[in-house]
C-alpha cells in the first residue's frame, strides 16, 4: 500500500530488488550523486577520508571499476580515470607543478601535450625545458644535463609520438630518484598499452594513458587515465582531478572496461600486423625509412626488445618525394581510413605534419629538429588480415608518381 502522493511515488521512487543482483558484467551506475547514511560519513566522503560514493565527480561505481582493472595491469598504488587523455595529462602536470618549479619534457612528443608544456605552463610561471630525446644518443644524459634545482617533474613518451624514440623505463625512474629529492617522473605509454609496458613496475612514478586509443579499443570513447606508484602521489593528483573536473562519465567507464577484456587479445594482433607490414615497407622502393621499434635497423630495437612484451601497432615512414606524395598516398588508401587518433580496430593513416603536428603546435624548425619531415606518415595498424593491409598500401604507393 503506497500512503504518499503521487507526485513523491513518481518523483522519487525507491527500487525494492528482489534479491542482490551478481551481474557478470558491471552495471552503468549512471547516477550524479549517492545517498549517504550519516552526516558524519558524508562528511568523510567529501574530504576523501572515508571509502565510498558521494558524488560522480569524486567516484562512480562503474568507473571505479575501470580504475581497478587498469591498476592491476599496471602494478600501481592507485589509479584515475578522466574523460580524455589530455585532461589526465594536465591534472598530472599542474598537480606536482607549481610557479617557480622546472619541468623536463622532449621537443617531440603528442602535440596536445607540447602545446600544454611549452605555451601554457609559463603561464602559471612554470619553467620549461625541452630537450632534444630522438636525435641524442643517451636520451637519459639528456635529461639528466636539464635538470636544475627547482626541476619538479621529468616527463616522457614512449614509444614517442610520432617518431617511435624509446625511452629506458628503468633508467628514466632511477634517474628521477638520483638526485636526493622529490623529482617526479612520467610516462605516458600509450603507444604501448598495459599489455606491452608497465613503467610503474620499472621505477617510473605516474603512466599516462590516452585510453581513446588502444585500451578502449574501438574508435568510440575518449577518455584518459593515470596510474601513481604511492598511495601519496594517487591521493594529490585525484584532489587536483575533483577541483579541476575531468572526471569519466560512467558510460564512457563501461565501455572502457569492456575494451580491457579484450586488450591482450587485440594487442597481439595490432603488433603482429604491424611488425609484418614494417617489413614490407622497409623494402619498398618508394620508402626512404621505417619508423617500428620491432625491426632491427631501429636505434632503439634492443632496448624495445628488453622492456616491451610486443613492439606495438603504430609506425611511421616517409615516402620518397614530399608533402604532395605522402597526400597522394594517404588519399589513395581504399582499406586504411584517413583520420587521425590511434588503436582501434580500423587501420588509420596521416600525414603526420599537416595533421596532428601542425605549425600550431610545431614550428617548422621544430619540427626539422624532431626529424618531423612533410613526407612524414603515420599509420594505427588494425585488425583487418595483414595481406588486404599490404595490397591497400601497395596500391596507394603506385599513386605516387
Amino acid at each position: 500500500m503506497n500512503d504518499r502522493h503521487f507526485e513523491t511515488t513518481a518523483a522519487a521512487h525507491q527500487w525494492q530488488h528482489s534479491e542482490q543482483p551478481q551481474p557478470i558484467c558491471v552495471p552503468i551506475y549512471a547516477s550524479s550523486t549517492f545517498k549517504t547514511g550519516t552526516v558524519e560519513h558524508a562528511c568523510g566522503l567529501a574530504e576523501s577520508k572515508d571509502e565510498g560514493y558521494f558524488y560522480t565527480r569524486w567516484n562512480n561505481p562503474t568507473v571505479e571499476a575501470a580504475a581497478q582493472a587498469l591498476n592491476k595491469l599496471e602494478g600501481g598504488a592507485g589509479t584515475m580515470m578522466f574523460s580524455s587523455g589530455m585532461a589526465a595529462i594536465s591534472t598530472a602536470l599542474l598537480a606536482t607543478l607549481h610557479a617557480g618549479d622546472h619541468v623536463v619534457a622532449p621537443k617531440v612528443v603528442y602535440s596536445g601535450t607540447l602545446h600544454l608544456i611549452k605555451n601554457l605552463l609559463p603561464m602559471y610561471g612554470i619553467e620549461v625545458s625541452l630537450i632534444d630525446a630522438g636525435k641524442t644518443a643517451d636520451i637519459i644524459q639528456a635529461y639528466k644535463d636539464a635538470v636544475k634545482e627547482n626541476t619538479k617533474v621529468l616527463y616522457g613518451e614512449t614509444p614517442c609520438n610520432p617518431m617511435m624514440t624509446i625511452l629506458d623505463l628503468e633508467e628514466f625512474g632511477r634517474l628521477g630518484k638520483s638526485f636526493g629529492r622529490n623529482i617526479v617522473t612520467m610516462v605516458d605509454s600509450t603507444f604501448a598499452s598495459p599489455f606491452i609496458q608497465n613503467p610503474v613496475r620499472h621505477g617510473v612514478d605516474v603512466v599516462i594513458h590516452s585510453c581513446s586509443k588502444y585500451i578502449g579499443g574501438h574508435s568510440d570513447i575518449i577518455a584518459g587515465a593515470i596510474t601513481a606508484a604511492t598511495p601519496e602521489l594517487a591521493h594529490k593528483i585525484h584532489d587536483t582531478q575533483k577541483i579541476l573536473g575531468g572526471c569519466l562519465s560512467p558510460f564512457d567507464g563501461f565501455l572502457l572496461l569492456r575494451g580491457i577484456k579484450t586488450l591482450h587479445v587485440r594487442m597481439e594482433r595490432h603488433s603482429a600486423n604491424a611488425m609484418d607490414i614494417a617489413s614490407f615497407l622497409q623494402n619498398h622502393p618508394k620508402v626512404t625509412t621505417v619508423h617500428y621499434p620491432g625491426l632491427s635497423t631501429h636505434p632503439h630495437h634492443s632496448l624495445a626488445k628488453k622492456q616491451m612484451k610486443h613492439f606495438g601497432g603504430m609506425l611511421c615512414f616517409e615516402v620518397k618525394g614530399g608533402l604532395a606524395e605522402a597526400t597522394t598516398f594517404v588519399e589513395s588508401l581504399k582499406v586504411i581510413k584517413l583520420a587521425v587518433s590511434l588503436g582501434g580496430t580500423d587501420s588509420l593513416a596521416e600525414v603526420v605534419s599537416v595533421m596532428t603536428h601542425t605549425d600550431k603546435y610545431m614550428t617548422p624548425e621544430m619540427k626539422e629538429e624532431g626529424g618531423i619531415k612533410d613526407s612524414l606518415v603515420r599509420i594505427s595498424i588494425g585488425l583487418e588480415h595483414v595481406d588486404d593491409l599490404k595490397k591497400d598500401i601497395q596500391q596507394a604507393l603506385e599513386k605516387i608518381p
